[in-house]
């Protein structure tokens, strides 16, 4: 499950990492937060006595050195004593120009030297690297390498980077991509990239905005609280007109409606959400996180931590079964 709000504190995440620790629940995810670094967030919750493994989705790019990703990383693993997927992607090029001063030239390139130079890292041997984006010349040392399993994840909207993470990644993060893209285009353009660079092809996790339907609940209002901005990105909108999901001569509510239709967006009665979580199931998606961001919004953290006990309690994690 995903943190559907950006924290201030550290005791307003307690709650649903309790939920993970008490539930079938696999992960606590959380994506970049400018208010609260999310490293410091989940440590900050082991701390308090929720250990329990953590996702990054993702984490971006421009705010930090590949060492300085890796350390953190390798930190929050044994802070928590569970493992980490830790995701990266390069942000928006406009946040790229606002860091650095430019956007990267070439996105795949900068991601490519990033995730070698962190996995370099985590290896727990030195790096010797120099690349047109980042260079590395230094190691962590053997005592920071001595922590529970981490992976490494890259974002992926695209052929593109679905191709670069079946080369680098071992997990890709996705969001607001329909069930039926995952399976027709991402699949395989990441099982290209792992056929290229003779490796397995990495899992996916796929990032699913979530609604449970009621009365007094209007799907666009969801859509919108929950993914307004990304609809208006360049990236996404080229997604999801890849998808099929073409939003370009709508309004705003129209679009939202049109989200929902297309599986971008589930929601429904809990039979429906169901159905829709078995569709990404079926297309090879290896972990759904539940995103009740827009829920969290429009009607608060209980609200939404409502939906989400409803939700696991559907699809049979309402508790943990030994050896799951």
């Amino acid at each position: 499950m995903l943190v559907p709000f950006l924290p201030r504190r550290t005791e307003q995440v307690l709650p649903f990492a309790a939920l993970v620790e008490w539930t079938g629940a696999a992960r606590l995810w959380q994506g970049q937060s400018l208010l609260m670094e999310p490293f410091q967030t989940f440590s900050a919750v082991a701390g308090a006595g929720f250990r329990v493994p953590t996702g990054l989705g993702v984490t971006l790019m421009p705010l930090r050195h590949p060492f300085e990703a890796a350390h953190k990383v390798k930190t929050l693993a044994m802070a928590t004593g569970k493992d980490v997927v830790a995701g990266f992607g390069p942000g928006a090029k406009t946040f790229q120009q606002s860091l650095l001063g430019a956007p990267y030239r070439s996105q795949l390139t900068a991601v490519r030297e990033y995730m070698t130079v962190v996995r370099g890292l985590l290896s727990g041997d030195p790096v010797d690297f120099d690349g047109t984006y980042y260079s590395c010349h230094a190691g962590m040392g053997p005592v920071t390498v001595m922590s529970p399993p981490v992976r490494l994840g890259l974002g992926v909207l695209r052929p593109g980077m679905a191709r670069l993470a079946g080369e680098v990644a071992d997990v890709a993060v996705t969001w607001l991509t329909p069930a039926a893209y995952l399976d027709g285009v991402v699949r395989p353009a990441m099982r290209e990239g792992a056929e290229s660079a003779g490796r397995s092809v990495p899992r996916i996790t796929a990032m699913v905005p979530v609604a449970l339907e009621r009365a007094d609940r209007d799907v666009s209002d969801f859509v919108l609280a929950s993914n307004s901005a990304h609809m208006q990105a360049p990236h996404y909108l080229d997604m999801l007109g890849k998808a099929g999901v073409d939003l370009s001569e709508l309004d705003q509510r129209a679009a939202a409606r049109r989200m929902a239709e297309s599986g971008a967006f589930l929601f429904g009665n809990i039979d429906q959400i169901v159905k829709g979580l078995d569709e990404y199931r079926d297309a090879g998606v290896d972990e759904i996180v539940l995103n009740l961001t827009g829920v969290c919004r429009l009607h608060g953290a209980n609200a939404a931590m409502d939906d989400l006990k409803k939700i696991l309690a559907a699809v049979g994690a309402d508790r943990r079964d030994s050896g799951e």
